[in-house]
Order: C-alpha cells, then structure tokens, then sequence
C-alpha cells in the first residue's frame, strides 16, 4: 500500500515539475515573478478556491500542448487559397510556410503531407512544392452589374417613348400600374416611380383610385403655349443680351453641327432657350417653363428624332447665335420668334392627320 502511495506521488512530482518548467519561462519572459513573494511551485501545489484564485491572479494559463487544430487550420487555409486561385509560389516552403503561421515545421510538414495526397498540391521534379493545375482555379473575374440608375433610365426612355406617341394620337386613356408592370416586365415599384416624373412633366395625371389619366396631344394647346412662350423668350432675350457671355453663345453654336455627310445626323443643342432663360434672371420666368413646359419639351425632343426638323432646329439655333453674338438685338429677336413658332411641321402634321382621322 505505502508503495503505490510512493508511485502515486512520484507521478504527481513529474507533473508538479512538468508545471513548475512552464512557469519559469513564463516568469522569465515577464523578467518578474509572477506573484512576488510566493513560490512558483507553492502556487502550482495549492489546490480549492485559494490556489485556483492564485493561479488565475498570476495570469497562468495550462501549458500548450500540440494538437490537430494547427494542423486544420493549415491545411484549410491553404485549400480556400488555392481554389481562389491566389499566387503562393514563395510561399511553398516548409520553413516560409512555418514563419507565416508562426508555428513549427511539424503541423505544415502534416498539413502539406495530407493536401499532396488529396490532390491539391504536387512535388515536382526537383522537390518544390507546386499547386496541382486540376485542383487550383483560377479567380474568375467579376461580371459588371448594371448601373440600377442606368437600368432606370432605360426603362424610363422605352415608356416615356410609347406614352408620347400615344398622346400624339390625341387620345386620352388610363394607365393601371400593374398592366404596365406586366408589359414592360418591369417591378410595379419602378413604374410607379416613372408615372411620378412623367406626371411632374404633365405627360400623365394620376387620379385617385383610378390610376394614371395620360394628356392627349391637342392643337389648341400648342398654339397657346407657343403664342405665350414668344412673348416670355423674347422678354427673357430682352433682360438678358447685357449678361450674355462671347464665348458661352459660340461653344453653343459649336455644339450645334450641320452634318457634312450624309451618313452622319444633325445635332441640335436646345440650350439657347435655358441659357436666355437664366440669364434673364428673372425667377418667373423659369416659372412658366417648369410647370407648363416640360411636357412640351418632351414633344419636342420626340419631334428632333425626324431628320429633316433636326436640320431645321440646328440651322435655326445657328441663326440666333450667330445675330447674339456680333449683338444684332433685333435680328435675334426676329429669328427667336421665327425658330418658335415655325419649328414643329411634324407636330403639325400629326395634327392635321388627326382631323382627317374620325374620332
């Protein structure tokens, strides 16, 4: 009995030593003791509450004892690295690979042993390890997702194109949410956001639990707004010939191009209107043409898709350039009046057919 008793304690001597070897480099790392006053040993040997207390005070922590978990972590770490197709040539060392994980050569020596046997790396002729060419893939490059405001935009384009042509039908009918969402095979969120812009550009009127009203195109109505705009553009030009700026009129007159072959189309730039507009400085009239010509506008940039109304547009802008800038007042005001009102033979056209047309 008294010798098992010795065999006992001569066990727990080995372990008490085993512990006793940790805490010393522990405490020569620290250059201190870990408790001052107290043997390290004494601490290790104390048992209940008080040693547990004593131990934990001290910052001790069981000494680390190797496991498969280095192992793991290698071996995984290095297979998502070679499916994504990383560079590790200067990496496929034993000794690099034992530095970049900070630990020693026999966790990667295990790790590289069990990725050559699953295939995933190869020794070649002359020793070195290298990525098997059937496991490692290369990273694929990202597809370019589509711009959603962009997306937005086209879509926008496509309906604003079909609505207008068919207000210049002259007929006016009601548009549902979620036929046009079928149609067009879009959300009924994003027509929706379509129908609210359309409709701060008087295309369409949203009736309450109805849905969307759209405006036909009328004659009365054009000849209205063009009889008032005259009056408004020619004030506007009135206020503003002091404020223009030489070189602001010929980067638009530039900008206005008359094809030079015949494959090539005219370009009109409408911005004379909204230049005259601001320059005026006069706040109502940017009014009127934010809430009565937006519409408008839309007709108009429909029309210029006609090649013939786009070449008359860019010889007309050309004109009143061209007087605004050797400051020919009257002369542009004359070739103002005459751009407005004489521009829109299509849009004439189309209301000529109408009356031809029964209703």
């Amino acid at each position: 009995m008294k010798r098992m008793k010795n065999m006992i304690l001569a066990e727990q001597r080995g372990r008490l030593d085993h512990f006793c070897l940790c805490l010393q480099n522990k405490t020569n790392e620290h250059q201190t003791p870990l408790w001052p006053g107290i043997p390290s040993a004494y601490l290790l040997t104390c048992s209940g509450p008080l040693g547990r207390s004593l131990v934990q005070s001290a910052s001790l922590s069981p000494p680390t004892i190797p496991s498969m978990s280095l192992t793991r972590h290698i071996k995984h770490d290095l297979m998502a690295r070679i499916d994504r197709g990383e560079a590790l040539a200067d990496l496929l060392t034993l000794e690099r690979l034992s530095d970049h994980y900070n630990v020693s050569l026999t966790p990667v020596r295990i790790a590289v042993t069990e990725l050559i046997d699953e295939g995933f790396l190869q020794r070649s002729t002359n020793r070195r390890l290298v990525i098997t060419k059937r496991r490692g893939r290369q990273r694929q490059p990202k597809t370019k997702q589509p711009d959603p405001l962009q997306t937005f935009e086209t879509h926008f384009a496509t309906v604003t194109q079909d609505l207008i042509e068919q207000s210049l039908k002259g007929i006016s009918i009601i548009l549902r949410e979620e036929a046009t969402a079928r149609k067009y095979n879009v959300s009924r969120a994003t027509i929706r956001q379509i129908f609210h812009r359309l409709a701060g550009d008087g295309i369409i009127v949203h009736l309450p639990r109805r849905g969307w009203r759209l405006r036909p195109f009328k004659e009365a109505d054009l000849d209205a707004y063009i009889e008032f705009r005259v009056m408004v553009e020619r004030m506007a030009l009135n206020l503003a010939k002091h404020r223009l700026v030489r070189a602001e009129l010929q980067e638009m007159l530039a900008a206005n191009r008359i094809p030079t072959r015949s494959s090539e189309r005219p370009q009109p730039d409408a911005r004379l209107h909204t230049y005259l507009i601001k320059k005026s400085q006069n706040p109502f009239i940017a009014d009127f043409f934010d809430r009565h010509g937006k519409y408008f506008e839309r007709l108009f940039e429909w029309e210029a898709l006609d090649y013939g109304a786009a070449l008359q547009a860019v010889q007309q802008h050309r004109g009143i350039l061209e007087a605004l800038i050797t400051g020919d007042w009257e002369a542009a005001g004359n070739r103002l009046e005459d751009h407005i009102r004489n521009n829109h033979s299509v849009l004439r056209s189309l209301l000529s057919k109408q009356q031809e047309t029964p209703q």
